[in-house]
């Protein structure tokens, strides 16, 4: 299966994304805040990206901004785990360059079957 790196501060979600991936099939890699994604997804370049919105260091979209504007990280595809879901914020995050948008709570069904469409787009 892909192998996903997750940039998520929240230990709970972290452990949950994990879980759920690994369940799958899918090989999780883990950061805990922008910068450390950053360089992970130029050092092992992931399938994909799960990146949460509310980091510490950088938000996820300035996050996302950086790994798209590098020609080595562009391709991967990212997708936004958010609490955010006010009117406007899905537009917002997926022109700031999100490929993808998963709504937390995380809910295991509609979590797999974005990670899985997003996969299947890229074989």
């Amino acid at each position: 299966m892909a192998r996903i790196l997750i940039i998520e501060d929240s230990p709970a979600n972290m452990k949950l994304a994990v879980l759920l991936l690994k369940s799958a099939g899918h090989s999780p890699l883990q950061a805990e805040d922008a910068r450390k994604g950053i360089a992970m997804a130029q050092a092992e370049q992931p399938d994909l990206i799960l990146m949460d919105m509310q980091l510490p260091d950088m938000d996820g979209m300035e996050a996302t901004g950086v790994i798209k504007a590098n020609p080595e990280t562009a391709h991967i595809p990212i997708v936004a785990l958010t609490a955010s879901a006010m009117k406007g914020d899905r537009e917002r995050i997926l022109a700031a360059g999100c490929d993808g948008y998963i709504e937390k709570p995380i809910d295991f069904k509609t979590f797999l079957a974005e990670i899985n469409t997003i996969c299947d787009k890229q074989k």
